[in-house]
């Protein structure tokens, strides 16, 4: 089994380019209409949704845009990447005015970020392997 995409709810393009793209550095690929038949069909929404589509080589998110839907908290529904270095990523973090929550635990700290719409997401840094002593 693949996961194919992960699916978003953004109330501006805006905040889904400041964070989609500028913090976590997806490419923009397809914008498209959902029409209010199928959005009411699939979702029980009776309203027309913008979809944007950002893409890296191994993850597509689908961004549904809907100014109207409610962001209510969602306390422990989130997402998590694995980012190849955790110092620059905090600092596009810092340059897009992003929420960053570092929870000390033992020798390490866990990083959490939230959106401008409220999406939270777990964030860790990959285990660079050691290089072989010879």
């Amino acid at each position: 089994m693949n996961l194919r995409h992960i699916a978003l709810v953004y109330s501006t393009e805006q905040n889904a380019d400041r964070f989609l793209g500028g913090v976590l550095e997806l490419k923009k690929s397809e914008s498209k209409t959902l029409s209010r038949e199928l959005s009411q069909a699939i979702f029980s929404v009776d309203r027309e949704l913008g979809v944007i589509n950002y893409t890296n080589d191994s993850l597509q998110v689908e961004v549904f845009i809907d100014g109207n839907h409610p962001r209510k908290t969602r306390p422990v529904e989130h997402i998590c990447f694995e980012v190849d270095d955790l110092q620059a990523f905090l600092e596009r973090c810092r340059r897009e005015d992003v929420l960053v929550s570092r929870i000390p635990r033992g020798d390490y700290d866990l990083v959490f970020v939230r959106d401008a719409d409220n999406n939270l997401f777990e964030i860790k840094e990959k285990i660079k392997e050691k290089e072989a002593v010879s």
